[in-house]
Order: C-alpha cells, then structure tokens, then sequence
C-alpha cells in the first residue's frame, strides 16, 4: 500500500496536522459502528432465520466499504504526513496506535453484520473470542516493542483491512444472501470468517512475535529487561481477560446472547485502555503498570451477577453491563484527553495543529 499511500499524501496541504488525519479515520470507524448499531444492533438482520427484523440495506454497505477505505487510507499517511511536515514525535505514536487500539473491535464487530447470528455464521460467544484474538495480536505486537524497542507490524493488519472492505463491496452487490453458502465439510462462510482470524495470529504474528523477542535477547540489540520486567505487560491484560470470560460464560441472564454488541463495547474499550498504558510506558521506557483498575468494576460486576438469585431476571444484569459501559468510555476518554493534553504541555505542540517556527 506505501506507493499508492505516498501517492495520496502529496495532495495533502502541509498545514493539516497528522493528529488530524489519524482522528479523522478513527471517526470513520465510530461511524461505522454507530451505523451498524442502529441497522442491525442484535446482529440478526442477515440472518434468514429472523425474517422479522428487516436486512440492512445495500446503501450502508457500500458506505462501509468507503469508511474503511478512508481510514485505512488516512491511518496510512499520518505518519507520511508526520515526516513531511517534520512534526513526528511520541504523541503521533501513542495518538495513532492509542486509537488503533480502540479500532480493533471496531471493525471485527462490524463485519460479523455480514454473517450475522444465523446458522450459516458463529453465535455471539465465538465472536467474543475471535475479538480477543485480534486483541491479544494487537498487544503482543506492542509487547513485543517494549522488550525489542521496535514496532514489527504483522501483515495480517493490512490483510483483514483489504479483506474487510472486499467482503462490504460484495455485500453491497449482492446482498447478505451471497454468503450464505456451506462448503464440504460443514464449513459455512461464518466458520471461514472465524478460522480467518485464527489463522492469521498463527501464521503472521505470533511466530515473529517470539522470535524478534528471542533474537533480540540472542543478539543484545533490544532493551534487554530482566524476566519479570519483560512479562509483566502481560499481567494485566490476561487478568482482564479471565475476568471478562468468566463473567461471559458464567452469566445467569447469558449476557453476551442478550446484547453482545454491548459486551464487545465493554471489552474492546477496557483493552484499549490497557494497551494505551503499555504504549505510554515503552514509549517512556517507564515500568508497565501490573494492574488496571479498570478491572475492579468489571470483577464487581461478574461478582454481583453470580450472586444474583435467578428471581431477578435478565434487566439487573443488563443494567449493570450498560453502566459498566458507561463507566469504561468515560474513563478511557479521560485518561487519553489527560495524556494528550500533558504531552502537548511538555512538547509545546498542539495536539490538531502544526505550529509555526515562530511559535
């Protein structure tokens, strides 16, 4: 992609901030998922199944495929822009790979859309854990640079991006209805969709992850943190993820079946939260947190909905989920505006606009 990327950001003006750019493909993303939510909140509108609930129609598919492209487009040459405009720094990093983090359930959940909840796709729970792959690629990618010192990015990010505006295009074509098809072996194309995911973790990430890892200790040429330093990252992240899938499949009301999309909100949010830290830290060449508070509430919630009695119903819990969401946005914003605005204050930059030389 870097030719035709280097060819786009040439018409780009100078005075636009790489801040911007990056901002700008991230809120395509949101609009994405906004607009999936309001045509399609329970992911049953490409399921046959469910003849009730009208199909989305084609229009917002192809306005999907669009969406991606530009953020896909525009997430390519912030850095480009960044180096043009000799405005590269930590804050472009961690703004960048900060929202990027946020992305990752994003799109994934936008795309189950297409297969939906139907027989010739996954249930909601394996989509969970198809999320949690993407999420747990994403941060060993990171990891990976806070015991490296560089940044390798996998291959798979680019190919689930091209792949992910294929799949809109063809959708918006031909409707929901051509994918659902069954190959030999009871293979649908929901399945497909899943072992995708799978299969590129094991394929393009986590080999090179473990060993750019190895040759950097083999070779002394990475930052050569002690045992403990080095895996300590990964405390965080893997408690958040017991708790959360313990509360998923232990639920009373079976949460992630009532209302999934706001399951992945939850857990994509909190992660995003974790991985900006990691990044904050390797960044700095500062010690990762072991713990994120944001897993108290979360470990409240799982708490407080097993000792729920069964009397209750499914609404106490739904009201928990929704607060907890609440809660976990509004922290997550804060705690990126707070980060942004303490590096602008130290780097005498604005976070949206390139300051002159006389500045």
């Amino acid at each position: 992609m870097h030719p035709f990327w280097n060819y786009v950001v040439e018409w780009c003006p100078k005075w636009i901030a790489p801040n911007l750019l990056t901002f700008a493909g991230f809120l395509f993303t949101v609009l994405n998922f906004m607009i999936f939510s309001y045509y399609d909140y329970n992911f049953y509108a490409s399921s046959d199944e469910h003849s009730d609930v009208p199909a989305i129609p084609q229009w917002v598919w192809a306005v999907a495929a669009l969406n991606i492209f530009l953020a896909y487009t525009l997430d390519g040459i912030d850095g480009k822009q960044a180096r043009r405009t000799q405005t590269s720094g930590p804050l472009g990093e961690l703004f960048d790979h900060g929202l990027d983090s946020w992305t990752a359930f994003l799109i994934p959940t936008c795309v189950f859309s297409v297969f939906g909840r139907g027989v010739n796709s996954i249930p909601p729970l394996r989509m969970y854990f198809c999320l949690w792959n993407v999420f747990v690629n994403f941060y060993l990618s990171h990891w990976e640079k806070h015991i490296t010192g560089v940044l390798f990015l996998p291959w798979g990010y680019d190919a689930s991006m091209v792949v992910a505006i294929f799949i809109f295009i063809v959708t918006s074509i031909f409707g929901h209805q051509v994918w659902s098809f069954t190959l030999p072996g009871g293979i649908s194309a929901g399945h497909m969709f899943e072992l995708t995911f799978y299969i590129c973790a094991i394929v393009s990430n986590l080999p090179m992850c473990l060993w750019n890892i190895y040759k950097s200790y083999r070779d002394g040429t990475g930052k050569m943190r002690p045992f403990w330093e080095a895996v300590k990252p990964l405390a965080p992240v893997t408690l958040f993820f017991v708790v959360c899938t313990l509360w998923v499949i232990y639920s009373p009301a079976d949460v992630v079946n009532l209302d999934p999309r706001c399951v992945y909100l939850v857990s994509g949010t909190i992660f995003s939260n974790i991985c900006c830290r990691l990044i904050v830290s390797q960044m700095s060449s500062m010690r990762c947190e072991l713990f994120n508070w944001l897993i108290v509430p979360t470990g409240l919630v799982l708490a407080a909905s097993l000792m729920l009695p069964s009397s209750v119903g499914a609404s106490v819990e739904l009201g928990m989920l929704y607060s907890l969401a609440l809660i976990a946005t509004v922290a997550h914003v804060h705690y990126g505006t707070c980060v942004v605005r303490q590096m602008c204050r130290h780097f005498r930059i604005s976070c949206f606009r390139i300051h002159q030389h006389s500045e």
